[in-house]
Parts: structure tokens; C-alpha cells; sequence
């Protein structure tokens, strides 16, 4: 009988282990799961079964970026191993496959990522009103960019558009974006907003913008973000987490910059709206300034009026008591030869100057006697 090498367990192991790394480096394993968990946070557990076996499986929670629960078939590209517990699959990458798991994986990380916040209107950013310079996330051979470019110079051209050449399917897209996202928001000379755009395809195609990572990536940008994936009907995680979601593309470039026709329609409807205004105010003014000056005039009429009024009664009291109109009257001014007036008793003998209406007497005091 052949003598056989014996190992200790630890030794086996590694043997083993050894044998399937050089075998199997990895292993792509389509079924069911079951038993699904994550310890601490940091740790998953789950079954893949199917009607015939089952296989145990580890990952760690930061390669989970999709939302899975029992029940849910799935692809997993894992490492087979034998550990100290047992043989299981360590997984690298793992998605849903099938339309009914599909939308479960949407449906649970949309619960989710919602109860969070994460897509609330309030913590929504409105885009720059005419952004000059625009990051944009894509893949630059593909259609919906060449749709984006077209829409956005026909409608406003000289723009500075920086682009990021990414994946945008596969399982090398979320990662690649996240990426670009990373630069764009860091950069020294950022753009005034980001747009991420991919035209359609399958709901396979599309689960790029369904990774989590990637969603909170967009949902944490510095710089506000547009998102515009697939056709109008689809609607993608990364959609709902962007402060603007447009519908394709090309809406996306409707969206992001305004018409340059439309612009200058609304320049000459708010000039001619402008000059019918300055119009009206000059007509208002001119009809105040004639008000107004009709009132100037009345009112210094007015005065006036009121002045020779006054002019008048002054005349009038001045007119009676106008020594000549007393002498007229029959009167006379009785003055010493000095000129004053005399206002005391004349002396016998005095010469004083009598002054008429007609006539300027001197005459020789006889006698004088003083009035009771």
C-alpha cells in the first residue's frame, strides 16, 4: 500500500484552497438566496440555492451595492474557499438577474435610500440659470451623448463643456462615474453644474444607475447635478437622487440651456414692453408736470390777487390820512419859522408859517389864547 502524505487540518485547508485558486480563481454561480443577513453592519451571509443544492457565501457589506433579500436570483462572481467553518463562496460582485428580481432590488434600496433623504424635494438644487462651463459624464462613442451635443449647440453653441469618457453599463460603470463625479467636484476650475447621460437600452442595461454607491455619490455632489438616462419611460435610482432628472439626453440639453430663439423672443418682448411703459410714465409725467403747473399758476394768480387787494386797502387808508387831502378839506399846517410844527401855544408877537391847500402864509401872532 502506497504511503499518503498526511496534513493537519490547517494544512489541508491551505492545500485545498490552493487547488481551487489555481482551478477555479473565480466562479460565476446564478440561484436563489436564502437566509440572507449582514452582521454588524459589515458582514453578509446568505445561502445560494436551487432545487438540488445549496452553497454558503460570505461578502463584506461595502461589496453589497444593490439591495438583495430571500427569494431574490441573483448572479455571483465569487472566490470558492475552505475556511475554518466550512467551504463557502466568497463573493466579489453580485447582481439580480430576472425581471422580478430586478425590480425587488430597485424597490428595497429605493425604500431605502428614501427613508434617508436622500430624495427629498427640499434637499433638491435648482440648475444654473445659463451654465457656460458643463461637466458631462458619458460615454462619448454613444448615441444619447451625440443626441446631447447635437440639441445643446443647435440651441446655444460656444459653451465650455468639459467631458468625462466613462463606462455607463457594466459592472465597471458605477465606479468609473463615481469617479468622474470625484473629479468634477474637486477640481480647481469646477463646472457650474453635472450631467450624467446614457440613451436607452434594457432594464439590465441600465442598472449602472441603480448602484448605491453611485446614487449617494450623485446625492452628496458639491456641484448640482442632471441626470439624464435612458428613454422617457425609464426611471433609474440615480434619477430620483440628481436635483434634476431629464427624461433622455436630449432633454437633458433642453433642459440645461435655453434657446438662443427663444432668448432673443423674450429680449424683444421685454423691450417692447419696456418702451410701452417709458412711454406711459413720460405720458403720466407730462400730464402731473401740466397739473402741476396750472396749479403754480392759479396759486401765484391767487397771490397776486390777494396783493392788490392789500395794495388797495393801504391805498385807501393812506389816501385819508394824506396831509393834503386834509387840507383840501379846509385845513391848514401851523409850523414855527423854524419849520416844526408848532404843537404848543403860539407867544404874542411869534411869526409862523400857515400852509393851505392853495397857499403858504406868514403871518404875526396879535394874540393867542389856549384851548380848554
Amino acid at each position: 500500500m502506497t504511503e499518503q502524505q498526511i496534513y493537519s487540518v490547517s494544512d489541508a485547508i491551505a492545500v485545498i484552497n490552493q487547488t481551487l485558486e489555481y482551478a477555479y480563481p473565480n466562479i460565476a454561480v446564478e440561484g436563489e438566496i436564502a437566509n440572507f443577513k449582514i452582521s454588524g453592519g459589515k458582514w453578509v451571509f446568505f445561502d445560494l440555492k436551487d432545487e438540488q443544492g445549496s452553497l454558503r457565501c460570505f461578502m463584506t457589506a461595502w461589496n453589497l451595492r444593490v439591495a438583495l433579500a430571500d427569494g431574490m436570483k441573483v448572479l455571483a462572481v465569487a472566490k470558492p474557499r475552505l475556511g475554518k467553518y466550512g467551504f463557502s463562496l466568497n463573493i466579489d460582485q453580485i447582481k439580480p438577474v430576472g425581471a422580478g428580481s430586478i425590480k425587488q432590488a430597485f424597490d428595497l434600496l429605493c425604500q431605502k435610500l428614501e427613508t434617508e433623504g436622500l430624495f427629498a424635494p427640499e434637499r433638491k438644487r435648482p440648475l444654473p440659470a445659463m451654465p457656460l462651463h458643463i461637466g458631462v459624464i458619458s460615454s462619448i462613442g454613444a448615441a444619447g451623448y451625440q443626441d446631447f451635443l447635437k440639441i445643446l449647440n443647435h440651441r446655444f453653441g460656444g459653451l465650455d463643456i468639459t467631458v468625462a469618457n466613462t463606462a455607463v453599463q457594466g459592472d465597471s460603470a458605477p465606479n468609473q462615474i463615481i469617479r468622474a463625479l470625484n473629479f468634477f467636484n474637486e477640481s480647481p476650475n469646477p463646472p457650474e453644474v453635472i450631467v450624467i447621460i446614457r440613451g436607452g437600452g434594457s432594464r439590465d442595461d441600465l442598472s449602472a444607475f441603480d448602484d448605491e454607491p453611485l446614487v449617494r455619490a450623485i446625492a452628496s455632489s458639491r456641484l448640482p447635478t442632471l441626470v439624464g438616462v435612458g428613454h422617457e419611460v425609464d426611471l433609474t435610482l440615480a434619477d430620483l437622487a440628481a436635483d434634476v432628472r431629464a427624461s433622455t439626453p436630449s432633454n437633458a440639453a433642453e433642459i440645461l440651456i435655453p434657446d438662443k430663439r427663444e432668448i432673443a423672443a423674450d429680449l424683444s418682448n421685454q423691450l417692447r414692453h419696456t418702451l410701452t411703459k417709458l412711454d406711459y410714465q413720460i405720458e403720466r409725467t407730462h400730464e402731473l408736470l401740466s397739473v402741476q403747473k396750472r396749479q403754480i399758476k392759479e396759486s401765484l394768480q391767487n397771490q397776486l390777487d390777494n396783493l392788490n387787494r392789500r395794495y388797495q386797502q393801504l391805498s385807501s387808508v393812506l389816501s385819508q390820512v394824506n396831509p393834503r387831502v386834509v387840507l383840501r378839506r379846509g385845513y391848514a399846517i401851523v409850523r414855527a419859522v423854524d419849520g416844526k410844527i408848532l404843537q404848543t401855544t403860539p407867544q404874542t408877537g411869534q411869526k409862523l408859517q400857515i400852509e393851505t391847500a392853495h397857499s403858504k402864509i406868514l403871518a404875526t401872532v396879535n394874540s393867542a389864547q389856549k384851548t380848554p
